[in-house]
């Protein structure tokens, strides 16, 4: 199984790539975000303080997170030839809990694939994320906090991966083409390498 990390700021283009991830090497795409919406759809009581808590530019505790990403790797469609994660981990915490779980089966990760992105080019990209996609979530204060926050505390991962030597930065700022070409370089260097 192959076990992908699409990692960068908010709005690096992590969802964007995911799919053409996804579909050149039949990966299952799981996305925390995704996952962490359809709770606040289901207005479940975990779904009401996630909506708190993201509403406020702030990162849901690991423990959850961590619970809903071992659901999703336990449920897996059939056929799919490993995962690729998106929005997960965003601590070292859950990078090492990560760790634990893939290792219960054999496995492990293959690459933590950084976006690059200039802040201003950030802020912009989400701005206008926010007035097309009417998330109420991307107001320049949230925003501004987002990053910070992923300065912060979700930087932290870029180093434990590249203390594996699983790290791959790619520029994210071009054509999504030119974009997704280097992440398939990456990633296929990295099967090579491991």
């Amino acid at each position: 199984m192959i076990h992908v990390i699409i990692f960068g700021a908010p709005g690096a283009g992590k969802g964007t790539q995911s799919r053409f991830i996804e579909q050149r090497y039949h990966l299952e795409h799981i996305s925390t975000g995704d996952l962490l919406r359809q709770e606040i759809a289901r207005e479940s009581p975990l779904g009401k303080r996630v909506q708190s808590i993201i509403s406020q530019g702030h990162l849901v505790d690991d423990e959850t997170i961590i619970d809903l990403i071992g659901n999703e790797l336990h449920h897996l469609p059939e056929g799919v030839d490993g995962v690729i994660f998106d929005g997960f981990p965003r601590t070292v915490a859950q990078a090492e809990a990560l760790d634990a779980l893939l290792e219960k089966d054999k496995t492990s990760v293959d690459c933590l694939i950084e976006l690059k992105v200039p802040e201003e080019e950030l802020r912009t990209r989400l701005l206008n994320r926010a007035k097309i996609e009417g998330r109420a979530d991307d107001t320049p204060e949230v925003i501004a906090d987002r990053i910070r926050v992923y300065n912060e505390r979700t930087l932290p991962i870029v180093d434990y991966y590249h203390r594996k030597g699983l790290h791959y930065e790619v520029p994210g700022a071009g054509s999504i083409e030119e974009i997704t070409e280097a992440i398939f370089v990456a990633i296929d260097k990295s099967l090579q390498d491991n």
